[in-house]
């Protein structure tokens, strides 16, 4: 019984872990891009991809905890326990700091993008740097380097542990570490890294669903 209800755990953890990896690509891949200052960029924020590939995000972010706990519950009792213990308080961390500025993103934008619409007004679209600025982007920051962090501590714990393949932590600690500087390019490059993250979310979800106490 005890055998059962761990699989059981873990795979849903596995579950939710491949899950996140494929909203992280949808994300970036269903969201509107334009210049953000005219009224295209109105019509952008105002659409309901833009609210529904922010949400996507959201649901990735929260989501990709569960396959730390997944990493912790399977490594308990190894030597590397407590690097999983970290990542997984990290991560949950990380991704507390960073759903609040995804939510201002997703429904402050949109409102901005419908108001400006309405008045036929792109000096509206001034606010949406409002809402991007200040101590909700420091928060979001400072969440993203955190799950950085985190998904480092689960390549490094990954490596050691002598249950997973070696590699497989890497995509993912790659693409959390880039997670910040992708922001800075256009969508194939961010639909790339998207890509990538999705690769690390899937090889470990691989793994984990492999797994027996």
């Amino acid at each position: 019984m005890k055998n059962s209800a761990f699989t059981s755990r873990i795979r849903i953890c596995s579950t939710a872990l491949a899950i996140a990896g494929i909203l992280f690509v949808l994300y970036p891949a269903l969201r509107p891009f334009s210049d953000e200052v005219s009224l295209q960029g109105a019509a952008a924020f105002a659409s309901s991809n833009w609210l529904l590939a922010h949400m996507l995000a959201m649901v990735a972010l929260t989501l990709l905890p569960f396959g730390m706990l997944g990493l912790f519950l399977s490594l308990q009792g190894t030597l590397v326990e407590s690097l999983g213990y970290w990542a997984l308080v990290l991560a949950m961390v990380g991704v507390g700091l960073t759903l609040p500025f995804y939510g201002g993103e997703a429904f402050g934008l949109q409102a901005i993008g419908q108001e400006a619409l309405r008045q036929q007004s792109a000096n509206l679209l001034d606010i949406a740097a409002v809402v991007r600025a200040g101590a909700g982007l420091g928060m979001f920051l400072i969440g993203l380097l955190l799950l950085a962090i985190s998904s480092v501590l689960v390549a490094i714990m990954v490596w050691k542990s002598g249950k997973y393949s070696k590699w497989s932590g890497l995509p993912l600690a790659v693409g959390m570490a880039l997670y910040i500087p992708q922001f800075f390019f256009a969508q194939p490059i961010r639909v790339s890294h998207g890509i990538l993250v999705a690769i690390g979310c899937l090889w470990l979800a691989t793994d984990l669903w492999r797994q027996r106490k």
